[in-house]
């Protein structure tokens, strides 16, 4: 590293954003301070808005020369439900979070709707570029910018692609000073190069043993524990535990072709959580048979040695056989008719609202 009268900027390596803020980028003036400030940041457990409360260790380091910045910018591409295409954002409130700008002034973001068929068009990064106040000598240099995002877009597979800040330097230039992209999981197999950066020590440690038996698991902060198959199932199921006074632990879909060790897997994941206090399992058994599920969660309950209360909402394939095998397992389950009623149950048995 030189020792630039420009100064380093020392930046902690962690998957949230919000780490100027957390204490996580610090300038430093010289090699010799950067040094220092290096020493301080790495390691630390670096707590932003979107770490939560308990933070994420720092265990990487960017460090990299400052620029002159006049402004920030924002550049981003997200695939738009809504539309069903990608949509490119611009937004000349960069260097804040995009949800934050949005959330106060809509009209701050710049957007154009880009047809799958044909593809991110000149015109459409000129309109963008003139939207963003860019002086004339840049606009050429920001359509090659734009391009080139949409390409890396489309060639890796992203559902994100994002450059905040995107700034001009006094001297006219245009640079990315930051990055961040997401990438569909179900294209990784096209990417190897992509999947091997995976650095599982920055992701949840049970979402990560989730991953190993193919389940849907992500932990939130509730104590009401969730196995539901299929992923419109599993949000109703959080919804309604919420509707009922009761906060939900994580989203699971264990999928509809799951087996009894998956489920076992699952049910092991779930009682992992030490917030948990109740499980609410919800099942439409179509390729999932209830009586593999029933199968599954006994003998999970067996090898753990379970002690929390399990709420058990069944319907399909083989329910009343299911049923049966629940009811002769020796376990205390709590049967419900309806997901209303295994809503109200497991909060019940979770310790009211």
């Amino acid at each position: 590293m030189s020792n630039r009268a420009k100064g380093d900027v020392v930046k902690a390596e962690i998957h949230a954003g919000g780490r100027g803020k957390g204490g996580g980028v610090k300038i430093a003036k010289s090699a010799e301070e950067a040094g220092e400030l290096a020493g301080k940041i790495l390691g630390m457990q670096l707590v932003t808005h979107q770490t939560g409360p308990e933070g994420q260790k720092v265990q990487r380091l960017l460090v990299e020369e400052t620029l002159p910045i006049e402004r920030e910018l924002y550049l981003g591409i997200v695939l738009d439900r809504a539309s069903a295409a990608p949509v490119f954002m611009a937004s000349a409130a960069g260097g804040m979070e995009i949800e934050e700008v949005a959330a106060k002034d809509p009209k701050a973001i710049l957007k154009e709707y880009i047809d799958p068929a044909v593809g991110f068009q000149v015109f459409q990064a000129r309109k963008l570029a003139f939207g963003l106040g860019l002086k004339p000598e840049q606009i050429n240099q920001a359509v090659q910018f734009m391009t080139a995002l949409y390409h890396a877009y489309v060639e890796s597979d992203a559902s994100l692609c994002e450059i905040n800040p995107f700034i001009t330097t006094t001297d006219g230039r245009l640079f990315a000073l930051d990055a961040k992209m997401n990438f569909d999981d179900n294209a990784l197999f096209r990417h190897k190069e992509i999947k091997e950066l995976r650095d599982i020590s920055e992701e949840d440690p049970l979402e990560v043993e989730a991953s190993k038996y193919s389940l849907n698991y992500i932990k939130l902060d509730g104590n009401i524990a969730c196995m539901v198959n299929g992923a419109g199932l599993a949000m109703a199921t959080m919804d309604i535990i919420q509707y009922a006074g009761g906060m939900p632990a994580n989203f699971l879909d264990v999928g509809g072709g799951a087996s009894a060790e998956q489920v076992e897997n699952a049910f092991r994941i779930l009682l992992s959580d030490k917030n948990v206090k109740a499980v609410l399992i919800n099942i439409f058994g179509g390729i999932l048979r209830v009586d593999t599920l029933a199968n599954g969660v006994i003998e999970a309950a067996r090898k753990i040695g379970i002690t929390l209360p399990v709420v058990l909402r069944l319907e399909g394939t083989n329910v009343e056989k299911g049923r049966e095998i629940l009811r002769d397992s020796g376990f205390n389950f709590i049967v419900a008719e309806t997901m209303k009623d295994a809503a109200e149950k497991v909060v019940a048995a979770a310790g009211g609202r």
